[in-house]
């Protein structure tokens, strides 16, 4: 769920790492026990492409200067956001993916902000945007974090002073204070975040 005006702009970024872009006020409004329009009726996706994440901007937004993306296979980028100013009707690419990878999510950025990315394991790797690089839309991105036999599911923008909800697959959470996970390495296994049992499964 995001908040917007009829006058901001809204980016759809999808699992095969496009990105469609359309004003506030094209997306029809509805009551709010309507179902609402299936986005294919909205945007030209492909067949099995699904939209990953979504992101308003606006002239106003001055603390946002980058856009984070993370991959199922740990991978990174950060793309300064003017390169998403002028999108047409077909979409544009967003990041380069490998055949076997999907986009996970995308986040705004300050430029120097703590990346969090977690892994199924129940690891979480913490280290300052600063150490990717910016990179242009076709790029592919680096490595965020070592996943070993597991996979990443999410990525999450933040600051010592917040605190991260961790939800498992069996319907656990957990909320704790940013600072209390070590800083690593962009790349890095990361730090323990999570206990993974049979019972509360994984990440």
């Amino acid at each position: 769920i995001i908040n917007s005006t009829t006058h901001d702009y809204i980016l759809f970024f999808t699992s095969r790492g496009r990105v469609f872009r359309i004003k506030g006020y094209e997306i029809p409004e509805f009551s709010r026990q309507s179902k609402g329009l299936p986005l294919v009726n909205l945007l030209n996706l492909d067949k099995d492409e699904k939209v990953m994440n979504l992101l308003k901007t606006s002239n106003e937004d001055e603390n946002t200067k980058y856009l984070v993306f993370c991959t199922k296979q740990g991978l990174v980028k950060r793309t300064d956001i003017s390169e998403f100013e002028n999108i047409r009707n077909n979409g544009k690419i967003a990041i380069t993916l490998k055949e076997d990878d999907e986009l996970l999510t995308v986040k705004k950025t300050s430029g120097n902000d703590m990346i969090l990315l977690g892994s199924s394991a129940g690891r979480m790797a913490k280290f300052n945007e600063k150490e990717v690089r910016i990179m242009g839309r076709s790029a592919a991105g680096v490595k965020g974090i070592e996943l070993g036999e597991s996979s990443c599911i999410g990525a999450e923008i933040a600051s010592d002073d917040d605190a991260i909800i961790i939800i498992t697959t069996k319907g656990y959470g957990k909320r704790t204070n940013v600072r209390e996970f070590r800083e690593t390495k962009r790349g890095s296994k990361g730090v323990k975040a999570l206990n993974v049992t049979e019972k509360n499964g994984s990440l």
